[in-house]
């Protein structure tokens, strides 16, 4: 016969197994849920980040704490994941025409929460032609689409942009072996892939859009608008080309068919003295940090999400499509009921005829991945669905535009857009933890909490020399009072990769700081 204190103790250690069981239930679920939010590249509903540390229990009077409990990550090493890929590079005063520029430089960062990071970015200066390119680009099923995006579509707006006697004048040198001079000079990080098996490939789409050009006699006459529309869709469609001539090498991440089947948004600004070009196509964002005349921060988004919550965007979805697929063309507020950017690179599989794309599945199942449709999209009637073309957005720089914030959306997840132009004016302002307090009254305990956080937020402030850097810190471990709380940073940065996409996305940041004495 058992005691009846025994009983007891079973009683306490079975209510902790159904717990445990409950919990380890949620989190499959949870994981079932992602692992279709990747399939989508939709956003993750808000999560308790705090509660990663599981609180303790009380049972029959006596607390019990879960053993995930782990212990803090030390200030080096957070500081060492969150600067990996940070970049910063400070623009002189003239750019290739000689004429004052408007941008004093950039900060970027990308932290990865996929195993495999699908987000890129690039940054270059226009060397034939006048300006600066920047651009952001978040890839969905997989990353060969935002990969190759990131390397060609500069080239492609160079081309677009420059007069045909200059290109008549590269082609030329091309046809000659001469030597030519580059279009642009790039600025990257040192971990910024570049694939190299595919150069030719894309040099060859490349020369064969200047040489249409050049029959065509088409200049642009720098109408910057629909240079970027005309690259963005010339790209698009040498993707498309490139896939359907050659499937490519079995297994390769950069075969042609990949790249195509894969898919990416992108944002991407031209900076030309005072005028702003911002191009963009999915759901990364834009946004300026206005600098008012009493000193408070602003924030003035200057690109449109490409989504279901995008009211007009929804009525143009609709409209090229029969009023018989009305109901199907948006369904959860996804494409098809499957994809939630309404505009993208790649993403063949919203795009192809069904005869195509059966066609590729029956002949190459081997480049699919587990996580791709290998069957057409449901109600798949008349595509294409998706389109590659940019919504472009003009805007004249004022003194009081003092910088401008690119990220993907899994920033936009996490921070309101005030909040981050909050976050990064006062950090390039150095002020707000030195700010009296005036018209309030502490308790001494208050105080005391009061000066612990103004010295965790100058302590912080002094780690990030790179506005993108700081803040991602904001982004990762902000307590929703304008306070980085350690442990909360240290438990998003501790997650093992198959839990951390539960919780956000991949991030990648540009922060483009503004010369407004020049405007």
């Amino acid at each position: 016969m058992v005691p009846p204190l025994c009983f007891q103790h079973l009683k306490q250690y079975w209510a902790m197994y159904r717990l445990r069981l409950i919990r380890k239930s949620c989190l499959t679920q949870i994981k079932l849920l992602g692992f279709d939010t990747r399939l989508c590249h939709s956003s993750r509903p808000p999560v308790d980040l705090i509660g990663i540390n599981y609180p303790a229990e009380t049972i029959n009077g006596r607390k019990y704490r879960d053993n995930h409990q782990t212990s803090q990550m030390p200030l080096s090493k957070i500081n060492h994941i969150l600067k990996a890929n940070e970049y910063s590079y400070k623009v002189n005063g003239y750019d290739g025409r000689n004429s004052v520029n408007s941008i004093l430089g950039l900060d970027s960062n990308i932290l990865a929460s996929n195993a495999l990071n699908e987000d890129r970015r690039s940054a270059a200066t226009c060397l034939q032609s006048r300006g600066m390119l920047l651009g952001v680009f978040d890839g969905h099923a997989g990353y060969a689409c935002a990969q190759a995006v990131s390397e060609r579509l500069f080239y492609y707006i160079a081309v677009a942009l420059l007069p045909v006697k200059t290109l008549m004048d590269i082609e030329d040198a091309v046809e000659n072996e001469r030597p030519v001079l580059p279009m642009l000079q790039w600025h990257k990080h040192p971990n910024d892939h570049t694939s190299r098996d595919s150069g030719k490939l894309y040099f060859n789409s490349l020369r064969t859009y200047w040489q249409e050009r050049i029959d065509l006699e088409e200049d642009e006459d720098r109408d910057i608008q629909m240079a970027l529309m005309n690259a963005f869709k010339r790209l698009d469609n040498d993707i498309s080309l490139e896939a359907q001539v050659d499937f490519g090498v079995p297994f390769s991440h950069f075969t042609p068919l990949r790249v195509a089947l894969s898919g990416c948004t992108a944002c991407v600004v031209h900076v030309d003295g005072d005028d702003l070009h911002v191009a963009n196509l999915g759901d990364s964002r834009a946004v300026l940090g206005v600098q008012e005349e009493n000193g408070t921060w602003s924030a003035h988004t200057i690109s449109n999400d490409h989504n279901a919550q995008n009211a007009d965007e929804l009525q143009r979805v609709l409209s090229e499509h029969p009023a018989l697929e009305h109901k199907t063309v948006v369904k959860h507020d996804r494409l098809l009921g499957l994809l939630m950017p309404f505009r993208g690179f790649g993403d063949m599989k919203f795009k192809w005829s069904g005869e195509m794309l059966n066609r590729v599945y029956e002949t190459r199942p081997d480049i699919l991945s587990a996580n791709e449709f290998k069957m057409l999209p449901p109600n798949y009637h008349t595509p294409p669905y998706l389109i590659a073309e940019p919504e472009v957005t003009i805007h004249t720089l004022r003194p009081k535009d003092k910088f401008l914030i690119m990220a993907t959306d899994g920033l936009w997840e996490l921070m309101h857009r005030q909040t981050v132009v909050q976050v990064i004016g006062e950090h390039l302002t150095g002020l707000h933890w030195q700010k009296p307090v005036s018209g309030l009254s502490f308790t001494l305990g208050q105080m005391h909490r009061l000066l612990q956080e103004r010295k965790s937020r100058a302590i912080f402030a002094l780690e990030d020399e790179n506005s993108a850097t700081h803040l991602i810190r904001h982004a990762l471990g902000s307590d929703g009072f304008g306070t980085v709380d350690p442990r909360r940073l240290s438990n998003m940065l501790s997650l093992p990769q198959d839990l951390a996409r539960m919780y956000r996305d991949d991030i990648t940041i540009v922060v483009i700081h503004l010369n407004s004495a020049n405007m």
